[in-house]
């Protein structure tokens, strides 16, 4: 399955393509950009891997910070926040918390975002909370 994903690396740099090679049992990935150029994603580089509906995405949207009470992806999920070194902060939900491992995927709780689900480099963030509810 094709996935379009952006690439997001602890550096501040970042890739946008298509990959259909993303499993964090390996050490990397490969994202083929829009100009046809293979990159090599070595997972201990990024700060995270967005799985996105578009590559464009859109910079106007607002993410929303609380999840809504009949929303079923939150069935059985735990609201988690996460704040990364960069300063970027995140509330989604997680099959499990703590989350296990070095990398973990997490949902956005905005169903209306461009994020489909995030794989996070736990390494690359300054805080992981259990959330009771997002301000």
């Amino acid at each position: 399955m094709t996935n379009h994903v952006v690439a997001r690396f602890a550096n501040g740099s970042l890739v946008k393509g298509v990959s259909i090679n993303v499993d964090p049992a390996r050490p990397s990935c490969h994202v083929r950009s829009a100009d046809g150029v293979m990159h090599e994603v070595k997972f201990a580089d990024l700060k995270a891997l967005f799985f996105v509906k578009s590559l464009d995405g859109n910079p106007a949207h607002d993410e929303a910070m609380t999840v809504a009470p009949a929303d079923p992806r939150a069935r059985g999920a735990h609201l988690i926040e996460v704040l990364f070194k960069d300063g970027e902060r995140l509330v989604a939900l997680a099959n499990r918390y703590p989350p296990l491992g070095k990398l973990f995927f997490l949902v956005p709780v905005d169903p209306a975002s461009n994020n489909i689900r995030i794989l996070v480099n736990r390494e690359q963030l300054a805080s992981l909370e259990k959330a009771t509810s997002a301000a």
